[in-house]
Formats: structure tokens, C-alpha cells, sequence
């Protein structure tokens, strides 16, 4: 499947039932153009790969559980540091995690006939492999990024902007969407002809995505187009004190690829240390009385700070020209469901998703203008602070280039305000082979907006 750098992490992960045997090899030089370096390595992410060589199971079992919505709730290890700085050049040794069977596999695969063991097996993933592990420092493992990726060109700069009347607020918490392009339709599907397959090897491009994660480290995040939430995103974002939920599309394109990592869908995070989780529910979403294909999870969480609830969603709408009419459907039914979870807009709102949708299309102008009172974050970034970016995505496919707006931050506005928001990279930055590319690892900008708590929290949304 892939591999990972050898260390602390790698040991310490052979006490969990799901390691797996591993040969070692170097990983190979992609461009001339050189990163700053970090200390040396102090642990390993390629070791997650060993906690699910499960493909086979997963391409059933969450796509077999997103078909019907439902509530849970867990639990997983408190956070560990705060991200650091690059330094120097480090020597590193890779285990090769894909090619042999864990244990935890080797049990499992008497019983994969069993939908109800396999229910069983993904709740013991889920809920106890992680919490026997140590907390994760994010300043160690960004090194560990970092590192990995000191063949890759240099990381593309980004700054905040802040509101031209922003006073700043003592409540504040970072929310970051970011569709991540999933691994199978990367390699398998989506045909980015400008983009050299060696860019998209899951091999570094999980270090770009990582690395990305690390450096804005958000309270909140909100991804969509997961294939690796099992073997990647839970193990090692859980270890950095963030609570998961993962939820897969009934019927995933990434199963049509071979040698894929199971279906992909909606995942959503939370730092513990900031927030705790009052419910969860996920949600199939409907197109007038169909059942699609596209889904999203809502959770309410109360802010450990000030008490306060806010309602969190992540969802990704049905892609391609022509289904204008559909993705209405599915934002007007996702709307519908909001309502009822914030108990008629009582709580405050943030919805982060890939709507696949311009903000000519009628499925913004039905959210812009909801009884819910949502505001687009990121509209902070033009002059006037009504006008939506130029672009959140950009890419070269065989049908020609593709430049879009259809990421967004959406936020109940007079409960809580946006402090700022990270700016997008530039045509300059991005290049004239446009996205992925080996410097960033989505054909999707990431957007990371510090949004606060109203002053008087008492006023009405």
C-alpha cells in the first residue's frame, strides 16, 4: 500500500494487534527543487499503514453503514504540543506497510461473512486500537512531514487576513474544509493530464496532506474525498487529540478502481481540549424522495471556553454540469435536516462542504438566503466583503481547464463572526499545470477561516 519513515512510532505500534510485516527501501528523489528540512525524525507515520491492511473489509462494511443515518459519539486520547519549525536535514529508512497481514486482519477474515462482526470489528477499530496508543506531539510529526518530503519542491506560502474591523474576541476556534481528493480517483479516475502520476503516489502526497492539517492546525476540520480514513486520518488525528467521525457514500466511485482503499465520504474532527460532543447524527441526503448518493454528518458540540453550543457540518454535493437541479435538491434536504438539529436555528451554525456548485447556481442562493441566517466565510477576503473568491479549485482535465469556486465555510452570522481567513494560493503559485501538483496534493485549496462568538450571546440568530 505505502510506506512511512521507521522510529519511535513504529515500535511503539507493535504493541497494537494490527502490525503488520515490513521490509525496508528508500524512497525514491521526484524533483530538483529542494524543501527547508526539520531535526531529525522522532516517530512515524508510515506505521499507521500497519493498523488496517484491511482493503477487502472496507470497501463493504462503511459503505454497508452509510446507508442508514444514526448517532454515536466516542471518546479517543487527549492532545499532545503545537506544531513547530523546520531545521535540518535528516537521513531516513522507510518500512514498506502494505504487503503483509496483520493479525487483526487474520481473525477477522473467518468471520467476514457476518455483517454483524464486521459491525463488531469496525467499532474495536474505531474505538479501542487508538486509545491503547500514546498521544502524538503535532511538533514531531510535522518534523516527520517535513522530512518526507524534502525531495518535493517548497511548500506554497499562505497568510491570514483579518477583518478590516476586527478587535479581536477571547473566543475564537479555527475551522479548516478541504475536499483532499481522494487516493483512488487521484491515481485511477480523474485524469489530470498536466499532473505526473508520481505527484499522486500516496507514498508523500499523505505528507502534503498531513503537513497541511499541522501547520493551521485546526479546532475543526471538516474533509471530504477520505479513501484513508481507517489507515491514516483516524489513527493518527485521533493520537493528536481529535475526536472522528467517518462517513462513506452508498455507492463510492473509488471501488470501480483497482487495488483501491475502500469507499470514500465525509469525515469530521474536533480538538477534545476545546470542544465536546453533545450529538452526532449522519445523514443520507435525499433528492426530493430519493435517496442519493451523497451524504454529510451534523454534530452539536459545547464549547469547553464559554459553554456555548454550535452545530457542525460537513457534506459534498453531487459533482458535474447538468445535476444543477439535483445538488438544489440535496442542499434544500441537508437544510431541512439542519433546522431539526438546531433545534429551529437555536444553536449556531457551521457548515463546511465541496458543493460542486458556483455561486450562480441556485443551491448557494437557497443557502445564502435559509431561515438559518448563514453567511459565507470567505467572503471576507474581497473588498467589499460580498463577493466569493475566484477560485477554491483549479485543474487540467482531457475536457479542457477547470477554475471554480464550489468550497465554502458557511457560518450563522449574527451568532458568530469571521476574525479572518487563510488566503489562496495565487495563478503565480499554483502554476501553469495547475493542481495536484507535487507541491500540493489536492486539485482543491484548503480553507481555513478563525471565526468568534458574538459578543452578547444571548442575541437572536
Amino acid at each position: 500500500m505505502y510506506q512511512g519513515a521507521a522510529g519511535r512510532l513504529c515500535s511503539a505500534l507493535r504493541d497494537v494487534p494490527a502490525l503488520c510485516a515490513s521490509s525496508l527501501r528508500q524512497q525514491p528523489h521526484h524533483s530538483p527543487a529542494k524543501r527547508a528540512l526539520s531535526p531529525p525524525l522522532r516517530g512515524s507515520l508510515g506505521a499507521f499503514a500497519c493498523c488496517h491492511s484491511l482493503a477487502g473489509w472496507i470497501g463493504d462494511a462503511p459503505t454497508k453503514a452509510a446507508s442508514t443515518p444514526g448517532t454515536s459519539s466516542s471518546s479517543p486520547p487527549p492532545a499532545g504540543g503545537a506544531p513547530g519549525s523546520t531545521a535540518r536535514a535528516a537521513a531516513r529508512s522507510v518500512c514498506s506497510m502494505g504487503n503483509g497481514t496483520s493479525r487483526l486482519y487474520s481473525a477477522l477474515a473467518k468471520t467476514l461473512s457476518s455483517t454483524a462482526a464486521i459491525s463488531q470489528h469496525q467499532n474495536y477499530l474505531e474505538e479501542s486500537d487508538h486509545e491503547q496508543l500514546d498521544p502524538l506531539d503535532p511538533k514531531d510529526l510535522l518534523e516527520e512531514c517535513q522530512v518526507a518530503l524534502q525531495n518535493r519542491p517548497a511548500r506554497l506560502h499562505r497568510e491570514f487576513v483579518s477583518r478590516a474591523d476586527n478587535f479581536g474576541s477571547p473566543h475564537t476556534f479555527r475551522v479548516m474544509q478541504w475536499n483532499i481528493l481522494a487516493q483512488a480517483l487521484g491515481e485511477g479516475k480523474d485524469n489530470f493530464i498536466k499532473c505526473p502520476m508520481e505527484a499522486l503516489k500516496w507514498e508523500e502526497r499523505k505528507y502534503l496532506i498531513l503537513e497541511e492539517i499541522l501547520l493551521y492546525r485546526p479546532d475543526v476540520l471538516c474533509l471530504q474525498e477520505v479513501d484513508h480514513y481507517f489507515d491514516t486520518f483516524q489513527p493518527i488525528l485521533s493520537r493528536l487529540g481529535y475526536q472522528c467521525t467517518f462517513l462513506a457514500k452508498p455507492w463510492s466511485p473509488c471501488l470501480d478502481v483497482e487495488h483501491n482503499n475502500g469507499p470514500d465520504g465525509c469525515a469530521f474532527f474536533f480538538l477534545q481540549d476545546r470542544f465536546q460532543l453533545v450529538s452526532s447524527a449522519k445523514i443520507r441526503l435525499s433528492a426530493r424522495t430519493l435517496k442519493t448518493n451523497q451524504v454529510a454528518i451534523a454534530e452539536v458540540l459545547q464549547c469547553k471556553e464559554t459553554g456555548r453550543l454550535v452545530c457542525f457540518a460537513v457534506t459534498h454535493l453531487k459533482a458535474r454540469s447538468g445535476w444543477e437541479r439535483f445538488r438544489l435538491a440535496q442542499g434544500t434536504d441537508l437544510l431541512h435536516n439542519l433546522e431539526s438539529v438546531t433545534q429551529g436555528a437555536t444553536i449556531p451554525l457551521v457548515v463546511c462542504g465541496d458543493f460542486n456548485a458556483e455561486p450562480s447556481e441556485e443551491v448557494y442562493k437557497r443557502f445564502a438566503s435559509s431561515s438559518l441566517n448563514l453567511n459565507s466565510a470567505y467572503k471576507v477576503l474581497s473588498h467589499d466583503g460580498e463577493t466569493e473568491p475566484p477560485y477554491t479549485t483549479w485543474k487540467i482535465r482531457p475536457t479542457g481547464e477547470s477554475c471554480n469556486t464550489l468550497d465554502y465555510i458557511w457560518y450563522s452570522q449574527h451568532a458568530l463572526k469571521v476574525n479572518s481567513a487563510l488566503s489562496l494560493l495565487t495563478e503565480e503559485q499554483i502554476g501553469p499545470n495547475r493542481l495536484p501538483s507535487f507541491n500540493y496534493p489536492s486539485d482543491h485549496l484548503s480553507l481555513v477561516c478563525d471565526l468568534g462568538f458574538s459578543v452578547d450571546p444571548d442575541r437572536l440568530l
